[in-house]
């Protein structure tokens, strides 16, 4: 039984370890602009543009494939704000 214990001790450890060292090195720094679209889109998540909702909407304006005249709900000022945004705060590459 204690031999059992300070194998699963060790076991936890070791895994505990290379997990801990993979979160830093494959760790990638979410693009913040996809939250800033989102507030801009009018948040109806009707699907209207061919994406799942407006986060899927937001993803897309903000990788650069996803264009703003297909949110069919959203007023043409906000469509003007969005486009205004992503000339401001162009994709880092």
């Amino acid at each position: 039984m204690l031999k059992a214990m300070l194998m699963m001790l060790v076991l936890g450890g070791l895994v505990g370890l290379v997990l801990g060292f993979a979160s830093k090195k494959f760790h990638v720094e979410p693009d913040h602009r996809e939250e800033e679209l989102l507030a801009l889109l009018p948040g109806y998540n009707c699907g209207g543009c061919g994406y799942p909702g407006c986060s899927g909407m937001a993803a897309a304006l903000a990788d650069g494939s996803g264009d703003i005249a297909k949110c069919k709900p959203s007023k043409p000022e906000a469509k003007e704000a969005v486009k205004q945004y992503l000339l401001d705060h162009p994709k880092e590459a």
